[in-house]
């Protein structure tokens, strides 16, 4: 690679060999060496093989300089992790190439706790200290124009394959930078799929298949990690191709299949608390450019007044997500936003209007046992006693917990017959027979 590389520094005599801080050590002294020899700028626009290759050279040549110890797996393993730290994200590397991890959480430089099929673990992955885990952070965030400092100490942002990464650094977090990210990868995962889990049943998503075709607004509510977005993806397979989408989001994480999508994304302002673009003002910009339907990523502010006129005014058929534990706590809540937009709006005019624009709730729930569900299907049929009334059509009743730890119960209709239907069948939609009689049952 020749005027890739300058002189290696004077060697150093190396201390006695001990555990693994000892190792980490070592990793930090080559990794500090070899950005002095290296020329980083250069070598990030080789092919990976090619710097691995070079990489492999020097590293080989400083620990025989050092005279540590170390066998050949040893010494490929801190190839591969000194390559993280040189082109990647270092200590998250592996964590990210691995798709079975769904959260990544950094609660300090020595506690990093991963997620799997919704169960949390700490895991054996570490940073030097908080100025390697800061440095990592900045990393992420400048790929994506951001930065973070003591004047914006928060910061939202998104990995290459769309995962979401949320830092917070000194002095807010007063033990240290934390770090969360949220894996959204590359396979979207289909319908089939989610009734494989047993998110849902076949026949609750050949219903919710006709509304989202009725242009059914819905609304889908849960906590954090429950799957609101993986739900709202997979609602959006069923709007038609003909139809022209645009998408709202604070950080983009939706993968809508279609081709007719036009994605829309906030922007924070800067240091000068200048040039911020937050959802209202892209909602605005979003009824001007002749949606069929809007998508927003969540409702969390003053836009759901905006989200709520556009539903009511011609965009139906549009889906949102919101943090809530109950349908009923999910009107709560959008009640409480649309308030803050200051307007005087009488309470009793924004619960006739969130009636009249939503017409179906999705609740999803991360159970004790990890996995996610569709917990009811529920219709607006109106206000009822100055609140938005809700009707269960289909909900997950459950019976217990397996001696393995696995809830149990079933699916099963309310007995409610929705009122929708009339809609669909003067669309042209029909549903199959019997899509109210099917029971099943979740025994894992």
């Amino acid at each position: 690679m020749g005027s890739n590389f300058r002189p290696l520094p004077p060697r150093a005599n190396a201390g006695p060999v001990r555990t693994a801080d000892r190792y980490f050590e070592i990793k930090s002294d080559v990794h500090k060496k070899l950005i002095g020899v290296l020329n980083l700028e250069k070598v990030s626009s080789l092919p990976k093989d090619r710097v691995r290759a070079e990489i492999g050279r020097v590293v080989e040549r400083l620990i025989e300089e050092e005279r540590i110890p170390m066998t050949t797996a040893e010494q490929n393993k801190m190839v591969e992790e000194v390559l993280d730290e040189v082109l990647g994200l270092g200590p998250l590397e592996p964590l990210l190439k691995e798709p079975t991890i769904s959260d990544i959480l950094v609660n300090g430089y020595n506690k990093v706790y991963i997620e799997r099929q919704g169960k949390l673990s700490l895991s054996p992955v570490r940073f030097k200290d908080n100025a390697h885990l800061l440095h990592i952070i900045e990393k992420i965030v400048s790929q994506v124009g951001r930065r973070v400092d003591e004047a914006q100490p928060i910061v939202d942002a998104r990995l290459l394959d769309g995962s979401r990464v949320n830092a917070i650094i000194s002095p807010l977090a007063l033990d240290g930078p934390a770090l969360s990210i949220r894996r959204f990868g590359r396979h979207v995962i289909t319908n089939d799929e989610m009734v494989a889990n047993k998110t849902i049943t076949n026949m609750m998503l050949r219903f919710l298949a006709a509304a989202v075709q009725s242009k059914a607004t819905i609304l889908i509510s849960g906590g954090t990690g429950s799957g609101k977005t993986t739900t709202l993806n997979a609602m959006s397979r069923f709007i038609p191709e003909d139809e022209r989408i645009i998408t709202i989001e604070d950080t983009a994480e939706l993968q809508l299949q279609q081709r007719h999508v036009v994605k829309f994304e906030t922007r924070p302002p800067n240091v000068n608390r200048e040039g911020g673009v937050n959802q209202r003002q892209l909602l605005r910009t979003a009824l001007r450019m002749r949606p069929d339907r809007i998508i927003v990523g969540e409702c969390r502010g003053a836009e759901a007044l905006d989200m709520l006129q556009a539903m009511n005014t011609g965009v139906e058929g549009s889906m949102t997500t919101i943090h809530a534990n109950t349908p009923r706590d999910a009107f709560s809540r959008l009640e409480a936003m649309i308030l803050m937009a200051d307007l005087e709006i009488p309470n009793r005019v924004i619960v006739q209007q969130l009636a009249s624009a939503i017409k179906i709730v999705l609740q999803v729930t991360r159970l004790q046992d990890g996995s996610r569900k569709i917990v009811s299907i529920s219709e607006v049929t109106g206000v009822e006693e100055d609140r938005v009334g809700t009707k269960d059509i289909f909900f997950f009743d459950r019976s217990g917990v397996s001696d393995s730890g696995k809830v149990q119960g079933r699916f099963r209709w309310s007995g409610y017959t929705p009122k929708i239907l009339e809609r669909m069948k003067q669309m042209g939609i029909a549903l199959p027979q019997g899509i109210f009689d099917e029971v099943v049952e979740v025994n894992l």
